[in-house]
């Protein structure tokens, strides 16, 4: 069976899953929507489908699956949209910046029997795989400490930062899902600073641009979160994870795996530069995995309970920051 798509959203992410879904066996991308029509016209050309609106992709008779890479204002209300037209829904994080709506929007998916998988794409990127396989196989024991480092090159343009919630629920919202991932359970607590370092406008705009997080789970199990807006090296893509019996690490990814030896001592490549080029094997490999749970109909390997969560534990963060102190995750979903 090949799974026909629609992109909604032909932007920076939106153009990153055109490309992936003409990367997988068995899905073939058959028209795109934009309210800008050159970005849907640049996706077309590149990719050989139509341009629709989204009330005509809904209605279309050719198209077995969406992904959403619309703003974020907008997800809840298509996923809803999409799922009453029957249509395998695949939505970028977050699913909404309200809980309360989240849950609205997972109540409609599961009364029309649905299909909804959310955007972490880093659970498919192979080093990240390989780190959970490692701890599956029992590798280094019993898991007690994550580790995870993710600092992006530079920040995305100040209108973006004003209407992404911030960011625990744009950038560190990635992390706390590897998180729970990779702790095998559900989170408890979470304490959270935050500052502005890399630049004032990013204050100016309500936001923070340096974080740190300690998760900690019922078990006493702990994940630490760094985050940063600012890597002047390049995308700074870590993990780490502390087993009763050992250890197991994902490194960096440079521009190739190579390292010279001159005069003037050891020198690598350097790191590469953004999301786009990081984790094109986790978007392509990411989409496969929909296509599969599609054509099989079997559940998608992250849900929408694990948007719910992901955006509970920034949810928890920010209040964290605001109060001094440790909040129980209870506390946000009640």
């Amino acid at each position: 069976m090949s799974v026909k798509f629609a992109v909604l959203g032909a932007g920076r992410i939106g153009q990153v899953h055109a490309r992936a879904v003409a990367s997988v066996e068995g899905a073939t991308l058959v028209a795109v929507s934009d309210a800008v029509e050159a970005a849907a016209r640049k996706v077309a050309d590149s990719y050989g489908c139509d341009i629709r609106s989204i009330d005509q992709i809904a209605s279309s008779g050719d198209v077995d699956a969406v992904i959403i890479c619309t703003p974020t204002d907008t997800h809840a209300d298509l996923i809803e949209q999409f799922a009453h037209a029957g249509k395998a829904v695949f939505c970028e994080k977050p699913i909404d910046l309200s809980l309360p709506r989240v849950r609205q929007a997972l109540k409609t998916v599961e009364d029309e029997g649905g299909t909804l998988m959310v955007g972490f794409n880093r659970r498919f990127d192979p080093d990240f795989m390989a780190v959970k396989a490692a701890i599956d196989a029992g590798r280094v024991g019993d898991v007690e400490m994550v580790t995870i480092t993710s600092r992006d090159p530079g920040a995305p343009p100040l209108d973006y930062i004003k209407s992404s919630g911030g960011i625990f629920r744009d950038m560190t919202i990635h992390d706390f899902d590897m998180a729970r991932w990779l702790l095998g359970e559900e989170v408890e607590s979470v304490m959270a600073q935050a500052s502005v370092l890399t630049d004032p406008a990013i204050g100016e705009a309500g936001d923070y641009d340096s974080v740190n997080v300690i998760l900690r789970t019922a078990m006493g199990k702990q994940a630490i979160i760094t985050n940063s807006r600012r890597a002047t090296y390049g995308y700074d893509q870590r993990i780490e994870v502390l087993g009763s019996d050992g250890m197991v690490s994902a490194r960096n990814m440079a521009e190739a795996n190579i390292e010279l030896a001159g005069k003037d001592g050891f020198a690598t490549p350097p790191l590469l530069n953004f999301f786009m080029t990081r984790y094109v094997a986790a978007y392509a490999n990411e989409i496969a995995a929909f296509v599969a749970s599609v054509a099989e109909g079997a559940a998608t390997p992250t849900t929408g309970h694990d948007g719910l969560m992901a955006l509970a534990l920034a949810d928890a963060a920010v209040l964290s920051v605001q109060e001094g102190r440790a909040v129980k995750v209870s506390e946000i979903t009640g």
